[in-house]
């Protein structure tokens, strides 16, 4: 990696001709512009998180995943701590889910984020669109809201010494 590791690494996935499922790709579209002038905040956004990704994940400081959930109410959001998936669970060759790429960063990488949270949004339809549903539309306010508050804490929460 090339790049200075990010202190609040924020990736996204989704796919935006599957309607509420292009969500992720939106709101990491709004959140490289509201955090541009912050260099400490990196956004990646992709149609899906790969085993590449890992050495991103495994050094930065946090990691703000944010993707749709099918299994969730459309339009809710849920923010909750993301941990490594146990060794037993076998790591995908293709699509990873945060908590296999947690996994994969620790062992090729010996690294992990302070602080790993995954901000899911229910999905109404991932039907072929390019519109989201009145579910999701109604909630990207508070979900932009969100992102803004849990970045700004993750960044303030890095500044205080531990121990």
């Amino acid at each position: 990696m090339n790049r200075t590791p990010a202190r609040c690494l924020i990736l996204a996935c989704g796919n935006t001709l599957r309607g509420d499922d292009g969500v992720g790709l939106f709101l990491a579209g709004w959140a490289e512009r509201r955090f541009a002038e912050l260099p400490s905040v990196r956004v990646i956004a992709r149609q899906q998180w790969t085993p590449e990704l890992a050495e991103e994940v495994a050094h930065a400081q946090s990691v703000l995943f944010i993707d749709c959930a099918v299994d969730s109410l459309p339009g809710s959001l849920l923010l909750i701590p993301v941990n490594p998936a146990f060794d037993n669970q076998g790591l995908a060759t293709h699509h990873q889910g945060a908590a296999e790429l947690l996994a994969l960063g620790r062992e090729l990488y010996d690294s992990l984020p302070q602080n790993a949270q995954l901000l899911t949004i229910g999905a109404g339809s991932t039907e072929l669109s390019e519109e989201f549903s009145a579910e999701v539309t109604a909630a990207l306010p508070e979900a932009r809201h969100l992102i803004e508050k849990t970045v700004l804490s993750l960044l303030n929460s890095q500044e205080i010494p531990h121990g």
